[in-house]
Parts: structure tokens; sequence; C-alpha cells
């Protein structure tokens, strides 16, 4: 991931000068919100935004912040509002937020042009118009009319292609990344551009089918493959091993054999459960370690089991690289957080440079501790962004920040 092109925030206030310009930061303020209450349940992403932020409206600039929120359906907005993201905006930075009732049109135009210093402009969830997801330039001019300056800081949303992040850029002409931006794509280069060995990769949640094109980019790079979670049933039953009532898909077990003897043929060691902790159901509230020739019939793999976690962990305090994505268990349940929470605390006190890929893996380190969480030398904001880059994909909302020469140069 090379960076030509593309200027930072800091080029851009050198450059082009931030005071009173209108400045548009897109963020990821696409937070997880309680479903009863509404409340969010994880303020990581806008905490995160915070730097840029505190940057341009230092710099004397009227700020314009824009996320998406959920996906909701048109014409239904119901608890999908960003007004729980302004508020603990506010509480955060002690900003006056203002939230308008519209991402585009006159309400906005208003609001932004009356801003006064300590006041920022948020505007509302920008897939409430169907044409932010499709990427229509009509409505990207639409949000163009109010800035001078574009500036992405949306990891998260970076590999997606659309209107606010792809075509939006283009039509601005000082355009550059934040500081988030920045440092997950410098934290996400050293996996890619000649990572210091050995390099561990631990991958864990549901499917095979959702981490096929990152194991095949990973087996190229890695020493060892570390897999846990529901996916390691797959690549177990693709060994012979009974399973029993485990998770497992079954149209991908051929996939699995064939990944496992790609490894063989490149040198790759894949490390996979040797115990796991099995119970009947979802909703045990209780498991038992078992050997993974064992499993018995009726019971399903919930969680790795201590001696995995000894295995996998044994790799990862050798690596001078490790790189996580994916839980190695039903971690939301106490009864099977065990397997990841242990090796979010392995990696926290590892002496080599440690990534954990974003969604899932990310929260699991918070709810693991907050000194796990700050032993990490890298949590990502964006699980989906994260894996497309591992994979060796460019991301569009990165390539559309770089300049007209960059672009034509590549």
């Amino acid at each position: 991931m090379k960076l030509t092109g593309i200027r930072t925030i800091e080029d851009l206030a050198k450059d082009s000068g931030l005071a009173n310009k209108r400045v548009f930061i897109r963020v990821d303020f696409n937070v997880p919100l309680d479903k009863k209450t509404g409340a969010i349940t994880d303020d990581a992403r806008i905490r995160e935004s915070l730097p840029t932020i505190k940057l341009v409206m230092d710099a004397g600039a009227k700020v314009i912040l824009a996320s998406h929120l959920g996906r909701p359906k048109p014409g239904k907005h119901e608890g999908s509002s960003l007004e729980p993201a302004g508020a603990r905006l506010a509480e955060l930075t002690g900003y006056e937020v203002h939230l308008t009732d519209d991402c585009v049109g006159d309400g906005p135009k208003k609001v932004i042009h009356d801003l006064r210093t300590g006041q920022v402009c948020l505007l509302e969830n920008l897939r409430f118009h169907e044409e932010e997801e499709k990427d229509e330039e009509n409505f990207a001019r639409q949000l163009a009319e109010l800035c001078d300056i574009y500036v992405n800081d949306a990891f998260g949303a970076a590999h997606r292609a659309h209107a606010s992040v792809h075509a939006l850029p283009r039509m601005i002409r000082d355009r550059g990344a934040g500081l988030l931006m920045l440092k997950e794509l410098r934290s996400l280069a050293r996996l890619l551009d000649r990572p210091e060995k050995p390099y561990v990769a631990v991958l864990g949640g549901a499917k095979v089918s959702d981490k096929i094109a990152v194991v095949e980019s990973l087996l190229n790079v890695v020493d060892t493959l570390c897999i846990g979670g529901a996916m390691a049933n797959t690549f177990l039953a693709a060994l012979g091993k009974k399973v029993a009532s485990s998770k497992i898909e079954d149209d991908k077990l051929p996939l699995a054999r064939t990944i496992l003897q790609k490894a063989r043929d490149r040198g790759a060691s894949v490390l996979l459960p040797v115990d796991v902790v099995v119970a009947k159901g979802l909703d045990a509230e209780s498991g038992t370690a078992v050997s993974v020739d064992r499993i018995p019939d009726g019971t399903m793999a919930l969680d790795i089991g201590p001696k995995t976690v000894e295995l996998f962990g044994g790799a990862i305090d050798r690596a001078k690289t490790v790189f996580w994505n994916g839980p190695m268990g039903l971690f939301e349940s106490k009864a099977f957080s065990n397997g990841t929470f242990e090796i979010a605390r392995v990696m926290s006190r590892a002496e080599g440079f440690t990534v954990v890929g974003g969604g899932d893996s990310a929260a699991a380190v918070r709810a693991a501790g907050e000194d796990i969480a700050k032993g990490m030398d890298h949590i990502s904001t964006g699980g989906g962004a994260a894996l497309e880059l591992i994979e060796g994909r460019k991301l569009p909302g990165v390539e559309a920040l770089r300049s007209a020469v960059a672009e034509e140069a590549s």
C-alpha cells in the first residue's frame, strides 16, 4: 500500500490553509447501538476520529462531519439517526454539535454558514439517500456544494465505492487523508510490505467462505496460520475429524483440503485446534473442554480449549509480526469467551508488531479489558477494509484521494 499522490491533512493545512474554509470530514460514526435503548455500546470509532476533528477545529475551519449508520431501508429512518453519535461527540469534545435534518440541501447550507467558534455541523445519515450507496454523481455534487476541502478519515468505509468516499473526493481539488486514515494505512502496510518474520496470522469467525481471499493472500507471506472459531470446524471435518453438531460448511470441505495442501506446498504451517470447549447449544451456560478427537455426539464446539490457546500462544510469542481477525469462539457468552480473551492477552504481551483486524476482533479485544487493548500496536476500525487490503485489493476510498497525476501513473 503506497501513499503516492495522497496528501495528508497536514499537507492541506500547509498548502491551502484551513482557516475559515469549509472542511468536509468523512468520518465513520457507524457505531453499534443498543436495540432497546438506542444508546451507543462502543464509541471507539468516534474516539478515533477526534484527533483529525480537533486539528481542523483548532485551525479555525468550519467543520462538516458526514457518516453513515447502519443500513436503513428507503423511507424508514427510525433508529438510524446520527443523533446519538452527535451527542457522544459533544460529550467527548465539549463542542456544540449541530445535527442537520438532512445531509444535502438548503438546511445543511444554512447550518454551515452560521457556524461559530466551537460549533460543528454533523450531517444526518448519508444512507438516508439511496444515491449514497449507488455512488451517484448528482448526489456527490450536492455534497460538494457544502465544502471547500475534503478529508477522508473513515477507513472503515474506504472499501466501499459510495458517493461520499469515491465520487465526492474526485470533485474536490483540495482533498486528503485524515490522521486516522493515515494511521490505519501505515500500520497495515507493515503487514504487506516485507513484514518482519516470523509472521503469524490468527483467523477466526464463523465461515471459511468469508475469508477465502484473505487466506489465499496470507499463505504467500505468513510462516504460521492459526485457525480457530467456527471456521476451524470445517477444516477439522476436512481432515476426517468427527465434529458432532458443530457448525460446518459442508460445501467448503474440498476448499479446506485445498487450502491445507497449498499451505504445505508453500512451506506455511497451519495450526488447528487440538481441543475445543463444547456444549449442547448456543444458550448453554457452561461448556466442557475435550480433545478434537473425542467430541461427544449432540454437542458443538463453541470455543478453543486451553491446549489450543497454549499452541496458538506459543506461535504468537515467537512472532515478530502478528495479524488477528475473527474471534476464537462465541465470545459474547461468558462460558465461551476464554479462548478469544486469552489469545488477546497473549497478543497484548507479545514483543512483535501486533495488529487486530477490526470488526468482532476489535470488539473482543476491548471486551477483554482496557489494558489488553492498550497492549496492541494497532486495532483497526475497519474489519472489511483491513481484510481487503490484506487480500491485496485497492480501496476505492483511498484511490479517490490520489492526485490526477498519481492516478495516471498507476
